[in-house]
Parts: C-alpha cells; sequence; structure tokens
C-alpha cells in the first residue's frame, strides 16, 4: 500500500495548528465536492482531504501519524506497518465511519481484509460520517423553543434549509443531533447524523448570563428619587416593576424566575439606569437651578 503524507494532501505544514487545518480542508472540500465538481478525479481527492483532516484534528490519531512519518515516509512510497505496531491496542479500534484507505485502516482499525470487505470480497455497509455544524438562533426563540428552520452551508458551499426542533430554554454551546442528515454511508450503509452546536445572537434588550436574563433599564431622576412603578420588558412579555424610592444606577432588582426555563429556571435581573434629560428650555433650566438649590449640601462624590 502506499503511504499518505496528510499534511501533503492538505498543504499545511506538520506544526499546523488546527484553524489552518480546519482551513486547509474546508478550502479542498469547496473545490472537490462531488456535488459541485464532477471532473475526473475530483471525488477521490475530495476523499484523501476528508480522510486527511479525519486524522490531523485528532490529537492522538495525529500524534501516532506523526511517529510513523518520522521515519521518513513520503507520499506515495510503499507502506508497511512498522514492526510491533497495533493500532487496535491504541485505543482506535473501529476508527472513523468514512471512505478510508487501506493506509487508514492498517494504522487506526478495522483492516482492509478483515473489515472492510465480506467474505465473498463485496464491501460491506458503512455508517456515513456524522457532520458538524454552527448555527445560530435569536434569544426569543431560545426561550420558547419550537420548530424553526435554519440555512447552514455545505462543505461544497451550497446553502442547505433545515427545519430543526428547539428545546424552550437551550444554552449556547448545546448541541442538537439530527439523524440521518450527515453523510451519505457506502455500500448500502446508513447516513451519518448532523450535530448543530447552537449560538445565540447577541439582542437589543437582554443579555445572558448563565440561566439568567440581564436587562438595564432607564429611569427618570425622578422616577429612582421617589420610587415609581414601571413597565419592564421580560422574554415573557412585559410585567410592572415597582422601583424603591432613593434608587441609585447600577443597583439590581430581581424579577424570580423570569430568565430561561428549564428545570432549574433562571431570573431576570433589572439593572438600573437612571438617564439625566437635557435642560433645553429656560423653564427646564429654571428647575435644575431649584433642585440645586435645594440639594446644595448634596456632594454625588463622596
Amino acid at each position: 500500500m502506499e503511504f499518505k503524507d496528510y499534511y501533503d494532501i492538505l498543504g499545511v505544514k506538520p506544526d499546523a495548528s488546527e484553524a489552518e487545518i480546519k482551513a486547509a480542508y474546508r478550502k479542498l472540500a469547496r473545490k472537490y465536492h462531488p456535488d459541485k465538481n464532477k471532473d475526473a478525479g475530483a471525488e477521490e481527492k475530495f476523499k484523501a482531504a476528508n480522510e486527511a483532516q479525519e486524522v490531523l484534528m485528532d490529537a492522538e490519531k495525529r500524534r501516532a501519524y506523526d511517529q510513523v512519518r518520522a521515519g521518513g515516509y513520503r507520499q506515495g512510497e510503499t507502506f508497511r506497518p512498522p514492526p510491533g505496531w497495533q493500532g487496535h491496542s491504541q485505543g482506535f479500534g473501529d476508527a472513523g465511519d468514512g471512505d478510508f484507505s487501506d493506509f487508514f485502516e492498517s494504522l487506526f482499525g478495522r483492516g482492509a481484509a478483515a473489515g472492510q470487505h465480506g467474505q465473498h470480497g463485496h464491501a460491506r455497509p458503512r455508517r456515513g460520517r456524522d457532520v458538524q455544524a454552527q448555527v445560530e438562533i435569536d434569544l426569543q426563540t431560545a426561550f420558547e423553543g419550537g420548530r424553526t428552520r435554519l440555512s447552514m452551508q455545505e462543505p461544497s458551499g451550497a446553502e442547505r434549509l433545515l427545519e430543526v426542533k428547539i428545546p424552550a430554554g437551550i444554552k449556547p454551546g448545546q448541541v442538537i443531533r439530527l439523524s440521518g442528515q450527515g453523510q451519505p454511508g457506502m455500500s448500502g450503509g446508513p447516513k451519518g447524523d448532523l450535530l448543530l452546536e447552537i449560538g445565540i445572537r447577541d439582542d437589543a434588550r437582554f443579555r445572558l448570563d448563565g440561566r439568567n436574563v440581564v436587562h438595564v433599564l432607564a429611569l427618570a431622576p425622578w422616577e429612582a428619587a421617589l420610587g415609581a412603578t414601571v413597565p419592564v420588558p421580560t422574554l415573557a412579555g412585559n410585567v410592572d416593576l415597582r422601583i424603591p424610592a432613593g434608587s441609585q444606577s447600577g443597583r439590581k432588582l430581581r424579577l424570580k424566575g423570569r430568565g430561561m426555563p428549564g428545570a432549574h429556571p433562571g431570573d431576570q435581573i433589572v439593572e438600573l439606569s437612571i438617564r439625566v434629560p437635557a435642560a433645553e428650555t429656560d423653564a427646564q433650566r429654571k428647575a435644575y437651578e431649584a433642585l440645586r438649590a435645594h440639594f446644595q449640601d448634596y456632594d454625588p462624590r463622596h
């Protein structure tokens, strides 16, 4: 069998970072994806890039591969596993779900004779590889849950529309598994799954703090000084909140159970921010002057 130089296949250096490897793979996947490129040899180049990123993006596989490559092997040279090499004993076992080469399987498991082919030399069915992707939803959708349509980009560059069930109270970084939405299987095997990592877009009114939802509430000086009852937006609709007299900017009030839903629902934290109106008329300026005269002993810096 031939030695595969995975760094050479992706066009990266042996000390390439994960980000560099991922970027190189995505570039080649877009260029050679069978759905986009019908040229002779494109599919093989796509498979080679797929195999290379499978190894180089896995820390254990990459370390093992680098040990073998250090023996001086180069792309296309005849290769036999080093004496004493036992990929199965290193925990790789049934490594990989894609259409990988004999070289890959000789290092990481499922050898060509025992695993890839059946008793009569026919390729056995293989499950397609899982695909990972990131999508963003708005905070209201994350709070309410339900079904939503999401758009994701395929390695080929094509857009793909999916209808996804979002559980109420989903958190950033949580993963939703869509069965059978991954890469096609081989020889009649089932498709892999699609693993969607959820991100939540910034919201103009709220920000997340764990399961708590934070809202900055603007107050007029007299509302803060005298106290008031004002409407406050929450993800479930407006509620009336009593502002204690003498409140200062930065004070935090808590609306119990008004945060993200879940087994232990979060709260909504309302942070007060006092806004001072500009004095634009003579009457308004005189009102401020009268206020200053009434509070002439008050020093806000002490």
